[in-house]
């Protein structure tokens, strides 16, 4: 029977069985078998130490009678007040009466003696056994176990997982074993699913052997059912998605060599860390940023169970919204939510792993793929932007805002640096890794003829098909693209910010003082900055010099930091001379300061710059695509 299984695993995933058959022996399973079992036995230990007994205190959450002397000292707190106020009263020249006053001081006393009294049985007297409400601490007692295994199941499976499968991608490629897994027959989707569900195997094993406390204390601390395996599906999804990301690092990070598994797993470590703080202190994700936020599944475990931090607002994470698509009223549409943040993530990491896999060496992702990547991320992060909340609030009133509403313009203007940041960050990585080095343009440049016509006409379109399509074709085409995709939305806010300023509040008070015409000129000089950049860096990228990428990178750093670090030394401000700022990597900050005419003078001097480098770029490229026969006869 257990052949037979072996069988049709063999036959189902073939890299699968090869992974198990390496690590399900009886040591590893009883080593998985011991960790679970204690892990689970000292847990349930732990807070079965904390049981009530005959000491536990008046003043416990269990004790029934603590509400009842809590009551009673109130009131005999201001029963005390008021004698006071009384004895005051008796004791003034005005109001002097001895016999009151006598029987006021005699009451006085008699309440604080009371009230010590009280305090005494409250705080110093254990509370009867009859009176410690059981039930409630049984129900309690299953909630924190349960709880307590979320966060080791998230920190189990996506810390220890992403360990075990970059550790074995980095021993495969020190053995040589990897280059023969490429060559097998299986797909990529194959052996990939292969590893992710073999290689933590024993990982596995003792999360499984512990669902079943955790499940029979959901249901213990009346935890619905659904919630629980709502949350078993969204740890598969985030096991998913970690997993695909990692295995992408692994084959991308040789040359970490043994610090790969610890830069993997220390690397999602404290992202969860830092979501799981996020998630602690603040439930708002009416922010760009919350697609970020929902790639970790601790803002939907708080959304299942509100207990989950004993403290902030869950009902915050109710108010989502996608376009202004209410997701968060729902569970179910809450976790759909999820699951499309993550599908969209893995959709574009299973692209790269494919196109890696086979060959080491190509780029992640194609050109047409990337102005798709481009497209989606736009979606993503205007999905998260365009949330309704009451988030203008024009007056204040002992410190408490009034009067709130929903302004459109505040709310892109608060995200406004989340969405130039992941563009940026997105652009720069895209630009990393889709420019060609010098032997693919020299090839692209060579062979190009073999797929064109003879024909002028068609040759120019097929120059153009090929900057805009092909991966081994200079990068600049493919910039301009993606600046085109990023800017336009951001293009269409700007021209329309005035007419959606239906409260004439200050929410676009920049717009007023740039004006628009100014503002659609910076964005143009961002794209003719960007280009410019680009452009050089993949001019480096022509040379023959072994460490042409840290010149790129170094030298495109110098550019971007260079000048405003100098402007600030020299203490020139954007006030005074706004000019220089133009030419800066934050024009922005010069165009308010700036005539018209001059930022457009700026724009015409930043493409004449871009049109000259890019005239020397293809002279270049031509003269790196020519043959070395073609080369020898004209005497180069």
């Amino acid at each position: 029977m257990y052949l037979n299984l072996l069988d049709k695993i063999g036959d189902w995933n073939p890299q699968f069985l090869r992974e198990i058959k390496g690590r399900l022996k009886p040591f590893h399973l009883i080593f998985a078998f011991a960790i679970s079992l204690i892990s689970q036995l000292g847990l349930f230990l732990y807070h079965l130490g904390k049981y009530p007994h005959n000491k536990y205190p008046m003043n416990g959450v269990y004790c029934n009678l603590s509400k009842v002397y809590q009551k009673q000292i109130e009131s005999v707190y201001k029963l005390i007040d008021q004698t006071q106020k009384q004895v005051n009263f008796y004791s003034s020249k005005k109001n002097y009466d001895l016999t009151k006053l006598l029987d006021s001081q005699d009451k006085l006393q008699s309440l604080k003696a009371q009230q010590k009294q009280l305090d005494y049985n409250l705080y110093q007297q254990p509370c009867p056994i009859s009176e410690i409400n059981f039930q409630m601490w049984w129900r309690d007692h299953w909630e924190y176990i349960f709880l307590t295994l979320c966060v080791v199941f998230i920190y189990t499976l996506l810390v220890a997982g992403t360990y075990l499968l970059v550790n074995n991608l980095a021993q495969e490629e020190r053995r040589g074993t990897l280059n023969f897994i490429r060559l097998s027959p299986q797909s990529e989707t194959s052996i990939l699913t292969g590893k992710m569900l073999g290689v933590p195997i024993i990982i596995y094993l003792i999360i499984l052997l512990a669902i079943p406390l955790h499940i029979w204390s959901g249901i213990s601390a009346k935890i619905a059912i659904s919630y629980i395996f709502s949350f078993y599906i969204l740890l598969g999804a985030s096991c998913f998605f970690f997993y695909s990301a990692t295995l992408l690092f692994g084959l991308m990070s040789n040359r970490f060599s043994g610090l790969q598994p610890w830069l993997a797993s220390g690397a999602v470590f404290m992202f969860l860390i830092t979501i799981m703080q996020l998630a602690l202190n603040t439930q708002n994700l009416h922010t760009t940023a919350a697609w970020l936020r929902l790639l970790s599944p601790f803002d939907m475990t708080k959304y299942l169970f509100p207990n989950l931090f004993n403290r902030g607002n869950p009902s915050l994470l109710s108010e989502t919204q996608f376009f202004y698509i209410p997701l968060g009223k729902n569970v179910f549409t809450f976790i759909g939510l999820h699951l499309f943040n993550y599908g969209v993530s893995c959709y574009w990491i299973w692209q790269a792993l494919k196109r890696r896999f086979r060959n080491p060496n190509a780029t992640l992702l194609s050109k047409g793929q990337s102005y798709l990547l481009l497209a989606g991320a736009q979606v993503i992060f205007w999905g998260f932007t365009l949330q309704y909340t009451k988030n203008y609030c024009p007056a204040y009133r002992q410190y408490k805002p009034i009067n709130c509403y929903y302004d459109l313009n505040y709310q892109i203007g608060q995200n406004f640096f989340w969405i130039v940041l992941f563009n940026l960050v997105l652009l720069t990585c895209l630009l990393v890794i889709l420019s060609p080095h010098r032997q693919q343009i020299q090839d692209w440049a060579r062979y190009r003829h073999q797929q064109t016509s003879s024909s002028g006409a068609f040759s120019n379109k097929s120059v153009w098909r090929d900057l805009i399509w092909h991966d081994k074709s200079p990068i600049i085409v493919s910039v301009a693209l993606s600046l085109i995709i990023i800017t336009i939305p951001l293009l269409v806010w700007i021209i329309l910010a005035p007419a959606l300023n239906t409260h004439d509040n200050n929410a676009i008070e920049w717009v007023n003082k740039i004006g628009r015409m100014k503002a659609i000129l910076g964005l143009a000089m961002f794209i003719s900055l960007a280009m410019i950049y680009a452009t050089i860096a993949q001019r480096i990228l022509l040379l023959k010099t072994p460490r042409r990428t840290l010149f790129a990178i170094a030298t495109i750093g110098v550019l971007i930091f260079t000048p405003p670090t100098i402007y600030s030394l020299l203490n020139i401000t954007p006030e005074a001379d706004s000019v220089f700022w133009l030419f800066s990597n934050f024009p922005w900050l010069g165009l308010e300061h700036s005539a018209t005419f001059t930022v457009f003078m700026s724009l015409l001097a930043e493409v004449t710059v871009l049109t000259l480098l890019n005239l020397h770029l293809t002279n270049q490229v031509k003269l790196a695509g020519e043959s070395a026969t073609k080369a020898l006869l004209a005497g180069r």
